[in-house]
């Protein structure tokens, strides 16, 4: 398999933010930089590749990449991407029944009682199948799209997923997010790929498909390494939930073009028409759909719960832990200025 370039974002109590390139099993700290987002930034300002910029950066410092995965060192890893000086400039979201597996959970989810086999999830899929790989330089049909929230969402590798007092559940969907950089003039540049974890309410979507909007609005992570890749054909990995020592389930799962419905070019078109989604300088990180999660075997997931996903050949697994919240929901007023 094909090496490709491997990032991490991580700070420090006192010598603040980094950006490393990945050399197992250590991190070379990159000088002048410090963020992914700046890195980017300063390669378009430059009209260099992030290649040719990384040469120029490079370090003689290196750290152990073990140590700071595993929580034993100072340094701490971020999410692989941010916008770290305006995290409401970074918009989060994805894209969803771009999988057949994630369209049959969505269809059992929600047959109506007439016991009509057919959902609409099931229809917006099936059109992505017939319609979301046109020819190169066609508009295809528009798939399924969700809004997650700002960067503000994004946890690293090893935070907490949290499930909020006014959640209904909280579960993993193992997913490759992209991830774009729109540079001064507007145009939409993509910077590659990470692994994720679209976490999301699936007991509140269940209530109602109408819900899904909402059941989307929750914490998430990326990483722990961004891909410099252009590559999206075909991906295998693994997603596992643990209970203290035990593996309470686990799947094997794909992703890629050659595994979903649309094109990466269509899903991309169809999120950056938009023109507030081409605003200069704003950060996007869009997940690109699952096809399995534990919740579609019955699974429900408890404070301490281990979330794993891996991905061949996108670097180090994502590992994540779940806290559900023992608050109670708190009413918020809305203040008046006059």
């Amino acid at each position: 398999m094909k090496e490709y370039t491997r990032l991490v974002q991580l700070i420090h109590p006192e010598m603040g933010r980094k950006v490393g390139v990945v050399k197992e099993p250590y991190l070379i700290l990159l000088n002048d930089v410090t963020s992914v987002y700046q890195l980017t930034l300063q390669a378009l300002d430059k009209e260099v590749s992030i290649h040719f910029l990384l040469d120029q950066l490079l370090s003689e410092e290196q750290l152990d990449y073990d140590a700071i995965y595993s929580g034993k060192s100072e340094w701490k890893l971020l999410p692989s991407f941010d916008n770290p000086d305006n995290p409401s400039h970074c918009i989060v979201s994805g894209t969803g029944l771009t999988h057949l597996s994630s369209a049959m959970n969505r269809n059992v989810m929600h047959l109506s009682e007439s016991g009509n086999s057919l959902t609409d999830s099931m229809i917006v899929y099936q059109w992505g199948v017939e319609g979301g790989k046109p020819e190169d330089g066609k508009i295809g049909v528009q798939p399924e799209w969700f809004y997650k929230g700002t960067g503000s969402i994004l946890k690293a590798n090893g935070e907490p997923l949290t499930v909020p007092a006014f959640g209904n559940d909280g579960g993993e969907e193992p997913e490759i997010a992209g991830i774009y950089l729109v540079d001064r003039k507007g145009q939409p540049v993509r910077i590659g790929f990470t692994t994720g974890n679209e976490f999301s309410d699936h007991v509140m979507e269940k209530k109602n498909y109408l819900y899904l909007a909402p059941s989307k609005l929750r914490n998430c992570s990326i990483g722990p390494e961004l891909v410099l890749k252009d590559d999206f054909s075909d991906l295998s990995g693994k997603v596992s939930i643990s209970r203290g020592e035990e593996e309470l389930w686990s799947a094997a799962i794909k992703t890629g073009e050659e595994n979903m419905a649309h094109t990466l070019t269509n899903l991309e078109y169809h999120h950056f028409k938009y023109p507030d989604h081409r605003l200069p300088l704003q950060g996007h990180v869009h997940f690109f759909g699952t096809g399995s999660f534990s919740f579609g075997v019955g699974i429900n997931l408890q404070t301490g719960d281990q979330m794993k996903v891996e991905w061949e050949g996108m670097g180090r697994p994502l590992v994540n832990p779940i806290k559900v919240s023992g608050e109670k929901e708190e009413f918020i007023r809305v203040n008046q200025i006059f």
